[in-house]
């Protein structure tokens, strides 16, 4: 609780764990450089920042290219634009230690603080018609998917209850796998450009004073 309330955190768990883990470590590292109070407070919230800056998207590149930044404003003396807290040498310090605890990790944090979105499957069955209005009525049945959060399935046939819940079943079947298999191909796509992002990294620091 006292963490919590230095740090301002107040999320549920397991957000809220894994976010104190990483402030501790990140202060355990200031310690070990010797930072003084004002750089390991510029440091935490640079790396808050960058951990709220996440969107569901894939943006790894650009959420580190985010934090480049944020320590280049406080690595050059330009007031009131930037000022000077880091050296060179410790602002690549601590672009290895951001590149190899958080970076490395980044898809594990993007799972804990991306929102989940849980879906809802709902089957509403219309009956079986009277034999007077299924002379009009046609004998196929009209499925009609909603991907909103629900299923909303309107049928109307001659046959039996069991008929028409076997149709609806095999159409709901085929569409999840087809979104099963779309995500497949999505998540494999981020994969290879996150494992790509990683074997390139881009360190190197610039100080123009």
């Amino acid at each position: 609780s006292v963490l919590c309330s230095v740090f301002g955190v107040d999320l549920p768990e397991p957000k809220r764990g894994v976010l104190l883990e990483l402030y501790v470590q990140a202060v355990l590292f200031c310690r070990e450089r010797n930072f003084k109070k004002e750089q390991t407070s510029a440091l935490l919230s640079i790396i808050k920042l960058c951990i709220f800056s996440e969107t569901p998207l894939n943006n790894i590149e650009q959420s580190f290219k985010y934090c480049k930044e944020l320590l280049l404003c406080h690595s050059v003396r330009r007031p009131p634009f930037s000022i000077n807290l880091f050296s060179s040498e410790e602002v690549t310090g601590i672009l290895n230690y951001i590149f190899n605890s958080y970076v490395r990790h980044y898809k594990l944090y993007k799972y804990i603080f991306t929102p989940q979105v849980k879906l809802d499957l709902s089957l509403t069955y219309s009956g079986t018609p009277n034999q007077e209005e299924a002379t009009i009525e046609d004998s196929s049945a009209l499925v009609t998917p909603k991907w909103c959060s629900c299923f909303i399935v309107t049928a109307s046939l001659t046959g039996s209850k069991s008929g028409l819940k076997a149709l609806i079943e095999n159409e709901v079947r085929e569409q999840m796998m087809l979104v099963s298999g779309q995500l497949d191909q999505r998540m494999k796509e981020i994969a290879d450009q996150h494992n790509r992002a990683l074997e390139s990294p881009q360190l190197n620091h610039k100080a123009k004073k």
